[in-house]
């Protein structure tokens, strides 16, 4: 089996310390670069005060565990990582570590700084059982932009430093609209993050999505139009693989549903159609005291606060179109919510590109080491750098795509585009680098391979193409050879595969894939009725 860069940048990395076995604080660097190359990829939530950025983090996990509240916890970086045990440590600028009680609050964990000003506080760090954690960890950040200077600070200075690679592997950046704040936070983000290699590694999500309809039913489909639109904002497009929309309250409140909530909105759906509009009509009016429904005034202001008025016309509208228990339309508002397209947009973009996006982060922060505090004889390590960067086709391409994101390629629109997808710019999967179907055969696949690299190769080879544009052809021709290997060893039944989309990502990566969730691409057979519940638009007023 082939060598990874996974293994090759370890090498570097353990060769680096030899130079440094006296500087205490780069081998405290290198030892948090190796521990970066072998744990699960660095996802950060981002966004300006109020996006949501917590309650979406608790959607992704299934469970209501980071605080929502505007308390003192969320002034200060917080990380997610997998531990069989329950553990929370405070690292504190000053370089000490002390061990937190881990109390719960209505689910939510209760960050108590006992006494110490949050901006004594570096980053706090917290180990859960949870299994959405154990190929991810998710890195919640102060909002940008607040109205305190210091809480954006720490956010900027964490995920944009100045002087290093950022410690995020990629970003999801929430935004209710799009501001110049959020296209200058990207640029920058995009700027520190890419280094050498240059890449585009973020999504934006529009996360409170059911807003932009005001709450309608069919709010989610507008913001589908608005995120759309977003995605051809050339400033945008340069900077995010795509946009998002996400009704985050519904998508947290959904994945955590109570019998009791299912037996409220039972209710609420077996009201009679006049008596139901008149509730639902505003959120003010929903609470006030009623004899249209037996439900309490304080059961519904829970419901609304757990679902918003959105959730909680689209979870009568649910039920009366068959969701007959909790785990239905637990899973129906779920799929409603757009946070499974968020989650098979993470695993296409950012999860199958896991090692290249590690090995990227962990050589620009070697590089800048090596650089800054140069030592006799680690030319060598240098040298292995770049010998990286120039072969290393997983990194050309991500390279690539940001340079079709931003300045665009020397090619025909239509070149481009299809040059894009081949790249991986739709997800780097053998079937959305060809445009095909998922349910392509192999011998379809092999065919349309064979298609474009007749294609590319004639371009590549023509006299009156210009350098830029043979340069780009020919890495366009090493991805499509790489796709052609990979469905000749399916052809050939292999099991040690080294996939397209991850040429340079060994067995490592692999086996950070089969742990996946059940998270894997969203199809057609996968969406429960509700579909065509939403079209009746008459049964869901």
């Amino acid at each position: 089996m082939r060598v990874s860069i996974l293994d090759d940048a370890s090498a570097l990395v353990r060769a680096a310390r030899e130079f440094y076995a006296d500087d205490q604080e780069a081998c405290d660097l290198l030892s948090d670069l190796e521990r970066r190359l072998s744990e699960p990829i660095r996802l950060a939530l981002a966004g300006m005060v109020k996006a949501g950025k917590s309650t979406l983090l608790n959607a992704m996990l299934g469970e209501r565990l980071a605080p929502t509240d505007a308390g003192e916890c969320t002034r200060v970086v917080t990380w997610y990582r997998y531990s069989a045990t329950p553990t929370i440590t405070m690292h504190l600028v000053e370089g000490e570590q002390r061990r937190m009680p881990i109390r719960r609050d209505a689910g939510r964990l209760v960050l108590d700084l006992g006494g110490i000003p949050p901006e004594d506080v570096a980053w706090i760090d917290v180990g859960w059982p949870s299994t959405g954690l154990r190929s991810l960890i998710l890195i919640d950040t102060p909002g940008i932009a607040s109205l305190s200077r210091d809480v954006s600070a720490r956010s900027t200075d964490f995920l944009v430093p100045d002087t290093e690679p950022s410690s995020a592997d990629a970003i999801v950046y929430l935004m209710r609209h799009l501001h110049a704040s959020d296209l200058k936070f990207l640029e920058s983000f995009r700027d520190t993050a890419a280094g050498a290699s240059q890449t585009v590694n973020a999504v934006a999500v529009l996360s409170r999505a059911d807003e932009i309809g005001s709450g309608r039913i069919d709010s989610l489909l507008s913001a589908g139009k608005v995120a759309r639109r977003y995605e051809k904002d050339g400033d945008l497009a340069s900077l995010s693989l795509g946009v998002v929309p996400v009704a985050g309250l519904l998508a947290e409140s959904a994945r955590t549903l109570r019998e009791d909530e299912f037996a409220a909105f039972r209710d609420l759906a077996s009201l009679d159609r006049a008596s139901r509009e008149a509730l639902m009509v505003s959120a003010d009016r929903f609470v006030r005291p009623t004899e249209a429904t037996t439900l309490s005034e304080e059961v519904r202001r829970e419901l609304l606060s757990r679902f918003g008025i959105f959730g909680v016309r689209l979870a009568s509208a649910l039920i009366r179109g068959g969701a007959a228990d909790s785990s239905q339309l637990s899973e129906q508002l779920v799929q409603q919510s757009g946070l499974n397209e968020l989650q098979q947009f993470i695993q296409l973009q950012f999860r199958t590109r896991a090692g290249a996006l590690k090995v990227r982060g962990v050589l620009d922060a070697l590089q800048t080491l090596l650089r800054e505090k140069p030592r006799d004889g680690a030319d060598a390590v240098l040298g292995g750098v770049e010998r990286i960067y120039a072969s290393a086709h997983t990194l050309r391409e991500l390279s690539l795509l940001s340079r079709a994101r931003s300045s665009g390629l020397p090619l025909s629109r239509l070149d481009a585009e299809e040059a894009e997808r081949i790249i991986g710019g739709s997800g780097p999967s053998p079937a959305a680098r060809l445009g095909l179907p998922e349910t392509a055969t192999t011998a379809e696949s092999r065919e349309r391979v064979d298609e474009l690299l007749a294609r590319w190769r004639t371009l590549s080879e023509s006299p009156l193409a210009e350098r830029a544009t043979v340069e780009v052809a020919r890495s366009v021709i090493r991805s499509l050879e790489e796709v052609a290997s990979e469905l000749v060893a399916v052809g050939a039944g292999a099991s040690d595969v080294v996939l397209a989309g991850g040429p340079l990502e060994g067995a490592v990566e692999r086996t950070e894939q089969e742990r996946e969730e059940g998270e894997g691409p969203l199809r057609e057979e996968h969406l429960p009725q509700d579909r065509a519940v939403l079209a009746r638009g008459e049964d869901l007023r």
